[in-house]
């Protein structure tokens, strides 16, 4: 049995407009209805595995908090069944499962027990708890007097050290400091090699695609796509341009910019080759032709070196006139996450407004960093519009793959320029 199994859970809210219509409904027992129907989550259904990283996305509003409480139990789903394998524990909205009015220590206490555990499994545990959440005396004051910052370092140092079989992550995360986040991250990867189930709801969408082997993404409480990271990120990416594009634009005007040099004539490259197309979105108004790269002898090539320069070509097609057209593009790794990404706006090389009919090509010379071996991939777009406001005319996810060779080793993403200088003392002592 999984971990987790969804079976067409929705949830309904009443919703009055003023909170007497609801002592009224209540005396006429039900006769007239005087609340409005908001449905959260409208037939969500999947299942999560042992030890599997389960990431849920989607804007402000779209369910992601109400599905995560109803797998906590906190909440009841109005509909579908939802069954959870293990025990939980859950990191949600700041101040849930916490009485303010208690120390943080009888605070680990009482939410031990509420996980089934006793006091002394939890006096064993109360010292790891302590020196992750590092709030010092202030264990032995009441909880009303926290920071969010520290409320939340103890909250998940307690929801980390219970030994949980499923944790879930509600943006709990987003409070804490920059030592938190990373000391936070790293015991959720931590608890992923030991296979733990874990479910992290987030805007961060780094985190998602570098932390989680899988994704849901939510909106209007529907579950619209289930999959890979990646494609559920670019998927809720495409989401959020077209619903810009459809909002508009910022009022103002757009700061005078000089158009950069532009060669016409006969000659001009055009690629018209797309090696791949794993998602594509846009308003329609220019397509991508093709995209390649080429090496250092200036012929396509797939293959590249770290510290090297190459081309990346990649052509458009206007199908309507498009007064302020723009090229670019976005390079990722291999777990989704972006590298790098330039645009002739953003290069200082303005293009011209384009025709219906006119086919722009875009030479972009790239020094590439000396950055791990791997592969890494392509997404070019072409807009109209400035770097502030713009309409996504087309988008191409991972439409090029090209393996990168390293020269020398390179730990983690990139190798930096370092300038060493050592120090020794005159005697084995030391100074002193």
């Amino acid at each position: 049995m999984p971990a987790i199994q969804v079976l067409h859970v929705s949830k309904k809210y009443a919703i009055y407009e003023h909170p007497r219509d609801k002592l009224r409904e209540v005396l006429h027992l039900g006769r007239k209805a005087r609340h409005k129907e908001f449905w959260a989550l409208q037939d969500v259904s999947f299942e999560v595995a042992h030890g599997q990283t389960l990431g849920i996305i989607g804007q402000n509003g779209s369910g992601k908090s109400t599905l995560l409480q109803i797998l906590a139990g906190i909440m009841r789903q109005t509909q579908g069944d939802c069954f959870v394998t293990g025990k939980i524990s859950a990191l949600l909205e700041l101040g849930s499962g916490f009485n303010p009015e208690f120390t943080g220590r009888e605070n680990v206490f009482m939410n031990g027990a509420i996980l089934g555990m006793n006091k002394r499994q939890m006096q064993e545990r109360l010292g790891a708890i302590a020196r992750f959440a590092e709030i010092g005396d202030f264990m032995d004051q009441p909880v009303k007097t926290y920071s969010s910052g520290m409320f939340m370092r103890l909250a998940f140092a307690v929801a980390v050290n219970v030994d949980p079989d499923i944790l879930l992550v509600d943006e709990a995360l987003s409070v804490g400091d920059l030592i938190f986040q990373h000391r936070c991250m790293h015991r959720m990867n931590h608890l992923r090699a030991t296979g733990k189930t874990t479910v992290l709801v987030t805007h961060d969408l780094t985190a998602v695609t570098k932390f989680c082997n899988r994704a849901l993404l939510l909106d209007a409480g529907r579950l619209i796509e289930d999959g890979t990271p990646d494609t559920v990120v670019n998927k809720y990416r495409a989401l959020m341009f077209e619903r810009e594009r459809r909002y508009g634009h910022f009022d103002g005007e757009e700061k005078a910019t000089a158009e950069g040099d532009v060669v016409t004539g006969e000659g001009m490259p055009i690629v018209r080759s797309i090696p791949n197309i794993d998602h594509r979105f846009g308003n329609g108004a220019a397509r991508i032709l093709g995209v390649e790269m080429l090496g250092e002898n200036g012929s396509p090539s797939r293959e590249a070196r770290g510290g090297k320069i190459v081309v990346l070509r990649i052509s458009a097609e206007f199908l309507k006139d498009v007064s302020r057209p723009i090229l670019g593009y976005t390079m990722r790794d291999r777990l989704g996450i972006e590298i790098s990404a330039c645009n002739t706006s953003f290069a200082g090389s303005v293009l011209p407004s384009a025709r219906c009919g006119q086919i722009y090509t875009s030479d972009f010379r790239i020094h590439l960093p000396r950055m791990a071996a791997g592969s890494y991939s392509i997404a070019p777009a072409v807009a109209d519009g400035d770097l502030v406001k713009h309409d996504m005319c087309d988008w191409i996810d991972n439409a090029l793959i090209f393996n990168l060779q390293a020269d020398d080793l390179v730990y983690g993403t990139l190798k930096m320029d370092v300038e060493v200088r050592n120090y020794a003392s005159d005697n084995l002592k030391g100074t002193s």
